[in-house]
């Protein structure tokens, strides 16, 4: 018996049943799609936290008061606040603008591109000719600041050494501000008032998007002294931007930083910082690393549903094969080798799932076409060639226990069944 007979009469086997063959092949398409679209998803999302983070820099370092005096020298997001809780408390102090002059010192952060302090206004109302607007973030820093966290100008200009020098109050701001205050108006060179003090409008900031729940966009920046002579008052800085001059140079740059800030706030020995550093380079890998577990997990998940749709193929085999027992046992006794028999159930489970795998691969195709949760899916290949890869191989497993049982039927015994 031919290969191309065995085809036609396992076409023949599945069309007997229409409604049986399309229940099961619906069954192995809801599962590779299933583990197509979902591992699009994880990815989808691992890239759009990897270029949000790029976005920040892989060569920046954020320092920023540790308020419960407990670690601090840990290297990533985490290095934050673990480590160095059970040594003994110090007295802590905030960041000043004198921390960030030593930090900028090239002779003690040879590593050290560029230093930025930063004071953050709470509760910032921005009003012109009527409108207003609540500022999500209202900065006040230095212009090393836009290249450090790569906020580029989409008009206008950002301020200068000199706007710092004179405490200028000139202020860019993001595109929700430009919405909210000035609509289709041309915002450069106007004046807007900013809790009742004037700032004169010189740049506008390339739109970055929301992340998670806060507005990206949704921003102002400022000279550091206006920010702080107008809105903050000249206490603390709420955090340092430290670049470092290159990706390479950010661990041996976050050395430096703690060692200068250890020195200058009377660090030693076993003695808890009383400041956290957040390193971005290790921070992208480990989202990196999680958000691959997560995709992961995802595609586990989603194969719980190909195992069902195996699982569906085993069953109505087996009925199959319990309805055509007197089939196969005429077929038997006029010679039709077990092979043959073999061969067709076999041809029929794995038609089964490979119709539905591919019938799978175009529904994922389609869905990745839309946005799922929030987040765009991005298609990975290998996930393709393994979803249809695994749909074939389990028609062949989970149809083979069912041809096997076919083709041992012995035809006197087959041909008595009713």
């Amino acid at each position: 018996m031919t290969t191309l007979e065995v085809l036609r009469f396992a076409v023949r086997g599945l069309s007997a049943n229409k409604m049986r063959s399309f229940l099961t092949i619906l069954g192995i398409l809801i599962g590779v799609a299933a583990v197509i679209l979902l591992v699009a998803v994880g990815e989808g999302s691992s890239q759009s936290i990897q270029s949000r983070i790029q976005q920040l820099g892989s060569n920046t370092l954020t320092v920023m008061q540790s308020f419960n005096g407990g670690g601090g020298r840990g290297g990533g997001f985490a290095g934050g606040g673990g480590g160095g809780g059970t040594g003994p408390r110090t007295q802590a102090r905030g960041l000043t603008l004198a921390d960030a002059k030593a930090i900028a010192d090239k002779s003690a952060a040879p590593s050290v591109k560029s230093v930025s302090p930063v004071v953050t206004a709470q509760s910032s109302t921005a009003t012109y000719e009527g409108a207003s607007h609540s500022i999500g973030q209202m900065v006040g820093t230095y212009p090393s600041y836009f290249e450090a966290q790569n906020k580029q100008i989409a008009k206008g200009v950002y301020f200068y050494d000199a706007d710092v020098l004179a405490a200028r109050k000139v202020i860019v701001i993001g595109q929700t501000v430009v919405d909210d205050l000035f609509g289709t108006v041309d915002p450069i060179g106007k004046q807007i008032s900013v809790n009742g003090v004037p700032y004169t409008v010189i740049g506008v900031l390339k739109e970055s998007g929301s992340s998670g729940f806060q507005d990206g966009d949704d921003l102002a920046i400022a000279p550091l002294p206006a920010v702080q002579q107008t809105l903050t008052g000249f206490g603390n800085l709420g955090s340092i931007i430290v670049q470092a001059t290159d990706a390479t140079s950010a661990d041996s740059a976050q050395s430096e930083v703690t060692a200068v800030l250890d020195q200058r706030h009377g660090i030693t020995g076993a003695a808890a910082a009383d400041f956290r550093i957040l390193n971005q380079a290790t921070l992208q890998e480990t989202v990196s690393e999680s958000t691959q577990t997560f995709t992961v997990l995802l595609g586990a998940v989603a194969a719980i549903s190909l195992l069902v749709g195996g699982i569906g193929i085993t069953n109505i085999m087996l009925v199959t094969v319990t309805e055509r027992t007197r089939e196969i046992g005429i077929r038997k006794a006029i010679g039709a080798p077990k092979g043959a028999i073999l061969g067709q159930f076999l041809a029929e489970a794995t038609m089964l799932s490979l119709i539905g795998g591919l019938l799978g691969v175009a529904v994922a195709l389609i869905g990745t076409r839309f946005t799922i949760a929030g987040v765009t899916p991005v298609l990975v290949p290998a996930s393709i060639a393994l979803a249809l890869g695994v749909s074939v191989g389990i028609g062949l497993f989970f149809g083979s226990y069912p041809a096997n049982r076919a083709a041992k039927l012995r035809p006197i015994e087959a041909l008595r069944h009713e």
